[in-house]
């Protein structure tokens, strides 16, 4: 593959996926591509870029089949076609930079990793070196540094805004991405604009290929790449706005009667859990809600559309039997056994459930939402559905960026690491406290292992300075100001984060916490 370390040169080419194989079944994911709708045996080739004339014949050159199972992308505009399949979503205020790793003249997409843009252009600079370094180290702990970049950056217009406006506006953003990636000695092959429904490259040398005013996107869906994926049965969902919707806060009418109950169940919940004698008590009446609530959800008919569930199954959980599973999974060690509802017949229920829980954390009680979103993330990651792990682990630690589980859980799902490890551990945990009486039979139609802990052994409960401890931290001049147990780290070999021990106590490398800074929330890389 050609390309100078300026950014400019050869463009990759983009192949699609390959259909089913002999055994019926569509090929699996590659380790170094953790996200989107990538399957295995995908294959990238070199092509030339906007100053060549062999074999490419310009922005406007159609794609050409070079095998039986290859689709090959010749043109910008099929690669920024190709930008939702590399993902599983379509983004929204992001950039997005993808590696490009070449072997004997042929090529492939290798990590991906997406940022907010910032609404300050004065944190674009830290923005690009993050991008920059977060997915070459990345690659590199891979095994696999690549030999060259393409970069994306999609943002609708303001108001009074052009597509070529938000283009030239975001060209100084461009221009330090290259140059970032340049200080590693990995040239930027191809970066586009795309805006409004149109796209402009800003590695183009002038307008002998490329129109001021943009080359418009194909209808989405139509091209070969979609085909092809639709084929291979993979599923390209809407954005990551239309998915933080399913697990964001009320902000309706019935949220100010949500947040009465909560603070009912808090008076009622709070003192119990923070006395060792009735913390037991308290798991058990929780765990024993929660499978009833799975199996309300499992027994409930299916209906077509997010929205539409998304509403069943707020009909389906009453605002008191929310709150008291609100406040009592505020406990670590409830917590960690909820968590085992996480393959299986049992997966799906739960995921809805611990979504439905996220949506209830109205007003004051946002930071509740951690124990919840965390649940989400991991059934999510459990399931094979990677994007949404990392958004609900990510807004989890919005919540609560001390939370330690959703922290080590998010590492881990950015890192490609195998969610089995976990899964062992809990099954372990879940053989461990199985009780002689149980409640009933759960989701899967085991028997409900709701009791505390192990017959004969107290459960050791993990607090890290005692169960007020975040209490002291917190105001509470108002009467929406609550307390609840801390989560802190697990003892070595203790709790399902021991399946994470791999990945470290850090934040992801790429992750950058904290503020509002961009129009999608806040900055946050999904991958490195």
């Amino acid at each position: 593959m050609r390309g100078a370390p300026g950014g400019r040169g050869d463009l990759p080419e983009r192949s699609t996926p390959t259909p089913p194989g002999e055994d019926g079944h569509a090929r699996g994911h590659t380790a170094d591509e953790n996200s989107g709708s990538v399957p295995e045996r995908e294959r990238l080739t070199a092509f030339p870029g906007h100053d060549s004339a062999d074999g490419y014949g310009g922005h406007g050159a159609a794609a050409g089949s070079r095998g039986q199972h290859q689709v090959t992308l010749r043109s910008p505009a099929e690669l920024a076609d190709a930008l939702p399949y590399l993902l599983g979503y379509r983004p929204e205020d992001s950039v997005v930079l993808v590696a490009v790793h070449e072997r004997d003249g042929r090529g492939r997409f290798g990590g991906r990793a997406r940022l907010g843009i910032p609404a300050q252009d004065d944190d674009w600079p830290a923005v690009a070196e993050q991008l920059a370094h977060g997915l070459v180290t990345g690659s590199e702990r891979r095994g696999a540094r690549p030999e060259s970049m393409v970069a994306f950056f999609c943002q609708e217009p303001r108001h009074g805004e052009s597509g070529r406006d938000v283009m030239e506006r975001l060209r100084p953003l461009a221009q330090l991405l290259r140059l970032a990636c340049g200080r590693f000695e990995v040239p930027v092959v191809e970066a586009l604009c795309i805006a409004d429904g149109r796209f402009w490259s800003y590695c183009c040398p002038g307008d002998r290929c490329c129109s001021g005013e943009g080359e418009a996107m194909g209808l989405p869906g139509t091209s070969v790449l979609a085909a092809a994926t639709a084929y291979a049965g993979l599923q390209v969902r809407g954005t990551l706005r239309e998915l933080r919707v399913r697990l964001t806060p009320w902000e309706n009418a019935a949220a100010p009667e949500q947040e009465a109950a909560l603070g009912a169940a808090d008076s009622a919940l709070l003192p119990r859990l923070l006395r060792d004698e009735s913390r037991a008590e308290v798991a058990e009446e929780t765990l024993g809600l929660a499978g009833r609530l799975l199996r309300r959800l499992a027994d409930a008919p299916p209906v077509p559309g997010t929205l539409q569930a998304d509403l069943r199954d707020d009909e389906l959980v009453d605002q008191e039997e929310a709150a008291a599973l609100i406040l009592g999974l505020q406990d670590r060690t409830t917590r960690d056994r909820a968590a085992e509802w996480m393959e299986g017949e049992e997966a799906g229920p739960a995921l809805r459930l611990w979504r439905t829980l996220a949506r209830r954390c109205v007003g004051s009680y946002g930071e509740h939402a951690a124990a919840p979103l965390t649940l989400a993330g991991w059934v999510a990651w459990s399931s094979g559905d990677e994007l949404e792990a990392r958004e609900a682990l990510a807004m989890a630690l919005a919540a609560d960026p001390d939370y330690l589980f959703a922290r080590l859980l998010h590492q881990a799902c950015n890192e490609g690491l195998d969610p089995e490890s976990v899964r062992r551990c809990l099954r372990a945990e879940r053989e461990d406290h199985a009780a002689p009486a149980a409640a009933g039979p759960g989701p899967r139609g085991r028997k409900d292992r709701t009791g505390p802990g192990r017959p004969g052994r107290p459960r050791r409960t993990r607090t890290e300075k005692g169960p007020g401890a975040r209490a002291a931290r917190r105001p509470a001049a108002r009467s929406g100001a609550r307390r609840r147990p801390h989560d802190s780290a697990p003892p070595a070999g203790q709790g399902p984060g021991r399946g994470t021990d791999a990945a470290g106590g850090k934040p992801p490398g790429g992750a950058v916490q904290g503020a509002d800074r961009g129009s999608g929330g806040r900055v946050e890389a999904e991958e490195v």
